[in-house]
């Protein structure tokens, strides 16, 4: 999947038993869910897309994660480049505490944006917990990409 726009979804991809697909140079702009990849997909790779405004840019259901997030840009990224080669110097967790408690409780969606998902948020940052730790983007861009 190529050179494709995703703008104001619900979700943009859903991959559930995918094997061995490859997104790269996308746009996922303003969607609630960019992408939600569930734990039965695996050897994935996600390339060069632009995540931009999305509510969560990715959501899972399960801890394992067999797929690759390299090289992206991603709006929420709070790491630093002091090598100034455009690249992050600390990977990025695209996946945030409370896109894992609105996968287990879906009813949990009607305290999002308010000030209990902020304090949730600065703890996991600090103490993580309950991120797969396995997926991330180890080399985030650090400006958005020309696609």
């Amino acid at each position: 999947m190529t050179h494709n726009r995703f703008i104001k979804n619900t979700i943009a991809i859903h991959m559930e038993g995918t094997t061995r697909v490859s997104v790269q140079r996308n746009l996922f702009q303003d969607n609630g869910w960019a992408l939600r990849v569930m734990a039965s997909s695996s050897g994935s790779q996600f390339t060069g897309n632009n995540f931009i405004g999305n509510s969560f840019d990715v959501a899972t259901n399960g801890t394992l994660m067999l797929n690759e997030f390299h090289r992206n840009y991603w709006d929420k990224y709070d790491g630093y480049d002091l090598n100034r080669d455009q690249i992050g110097d600390v990977p990025h967790y695209p996946v945030s505490v409370y896109a894992v408690i609105s996968e287990k409780i879906p009813s949990a969606m009607i305290l999002y944006r308010s000030f209990l998902t902020s304090i949730m948020e600065q703890v996991e940052k600090v103490m993580p917990s309950i991120i797969p730790d396995q997926l991330k983007d180890d080399q985030p861009f650090m400006k958005k990409l020309e696609l």
